[in-house]
């Protein structure tokens, strides 16, 4: 059996963009990540310090985009599925970043899933 958890709706204000007008501008993202984790020690204990703290995975996301003020939404996602990885003892994940295109009628999404 396998426990996800996950954070919907994550948006990040963030450099992001290939084009030079984008490099002078912060932009939304919209991150939604699926993340396998054992969640019967928590559910057991019911104590926040058993469970994958949602806060604590939301602001390692932000960190990550905001810092990384990348070219592409792909390097993004990789760099975001990358860290939670590595940081809180997951065997899997799943990350969706959308880039809202108002202006233009659309929106640009990528998904990843990445295996520790």
């Amino acid at each position: 059996m396998t426990d996800i958890v996950s954070i919907r709706g994550l948006s990040i204000s963030a450099v992001i963009g290939a084009y030079d007008w984008e490099r002078g501008v912060e932009q939304e993202l919209i991150f939604s990540v699926d993340m396998a984790a054992d969640v019967a020690a928590a559910a057991r204990s019911d104590d926040l310090g058993d469970a994958l703290n949602y806060a604590s995975v939301a602001e390692t996301v932000s960190e990550v985009v905001r810092g990384g003020k990348f070219q592409l939404i792909e390097t993004a996602a990789v760099r975001v599925a990358e860290r939670l990885l590595a940081e809180y003892g997951i065997g899997w994940v799943r990350v969706e970043v959308v880039k809202p295109r108002p202006a233009e009628g659309f929106a640009a999404a990528i998904t990843i899933e990445r295996s520790a």
